[in-house]
């Protein structure tokens, strides 16, 4: 039965560069006492929506928890630029609040889960957040440990944008991303997913070059220092594309990250990573279609138990 109840708590943060600033906690209608937690991170132009995750958690006896981010979704305010921010671990405050409130009332270790660019503070949090040792497991579904861009890009535009941005701090580029990902989850073009499309415009929020700069930044720190000693699992498709228009395969593909770069960058998190490609997946693989993400849940919770 699909759950249409979250219960949402508004979490009130320090204020920032822009003013006040509130985070989300979601917490599934299902839960029950005595089981083991688990929080979920949402990736860039992304809030929580994905419902039937936390379904599959329940089902397989876990307690579910997602945040909706600063700036994101739920937590976004008018006087705020959308998906901001000028260091990875600004997000630190709102996971530390998140489980200090969820384990008051489930006091054991918890399973850390983050897409995409909730997997790159997921990855960073767990090797330097307050609360790093309250999580047993990590699951990274697609996780954004590199850019998908050129080498001339690599070589330039990534160094610029410090640069530019130490400038001009809210300078972006304006329209980042492709509309065809949107269009491949969107229940009004090909997908079956319905959503919020001022959470999560089809073309995404301006890129915002204090953004590159902190995700580059974090990005790095994580191929020299990274020492996460709990097991990790690494979900990601076995494809990427780069297609300019609309086709099929971009149904069954990553056209978001470069899976080499996850699979490259991955077991560099950790001493304990399994890498696991599913065959057909999209970039958030919980996302493909219902057979391919029931074979991804399959995975998943073969690899919990």
């Amino acid at each position: 039965m699909m759950i249409t109840e979250f219960k949402t708590t508004t979490l009130e943060l320090e204020d920032d560069y822009e003013g006040r600033v509130i985070a989300t906690l979601i917490e599934s209608p299902k839960n029950v006492s005595g089981n083991q937690p688990v929080l979920y991170l949402h990736g860039f132009n992304d809030y929580f929506f994905q419902t039937h995750v936390a379904e599959q958690f329940n089902k397989n006896g876990y307690n579910f928890f997602a945040l909706d981010l600063r700036k994101y979704g739920r937590s976004l305010l008018p006087h705020q630029h959308p998906n901001y921010c000028r260091s990875i671990t600004e997000y630190f405050e709102e996971i530390n609040r998140s489980v200090e409130i969820i384990q008051k009332d489930h006091d054991q270790k918890m399973i850390l889960i983050g897409h995409s660019t909730g997997g790159l503070i997921a990855s960073v949090y767990l090797n330097i957040g307050k609360y790093r040792d309250h999580f047993e497991r990590l699951i990274l579904n697609s996780p954004f440990l590199d850019f998908n861009i050129n080498l001339f890009q690599r070589l330039f535009l990534l160094p610029l944008a410090g640069v530019i941005s130490f400038l001009f701090p809210y300078a972006a580029q304006k329209k980042p991303f492709s509309h065809l990902y949107g269009a491949s989850i969107s229940q009004s073009k090909y997908g079956e997913w319905k959503y919020n499309k001022d959470w999560k415009p089809m073309k995404g929020f301006p890129a915002y070059y204090k953004w590159v700069y902190a995700v580059n930044r974090a990005q790095k720190k994580l191929r020299k220092h990274s020492r996460i000693n709990i097991p990790i699992l690494i979900l990601h498709s076995e494809r990427s594309v780069r297609p300019d228009k609309w086709k099929d395969i971009l149904m069954r593909s990553d056209m978001v990250l470069n899976v080499d770069h996850i699979r490259k960058y991955g077991v560099m998190l950790g001493p304990k990573v399994t890498l696991e490609p599913v065959n057909d997946a999209i970039h958030d693989v919980y996302l493909s279609r219902i057979e391919v993400r029931k074979k991804a849940f399959e995975t998943t919770f073969h690899w919990l138990d």
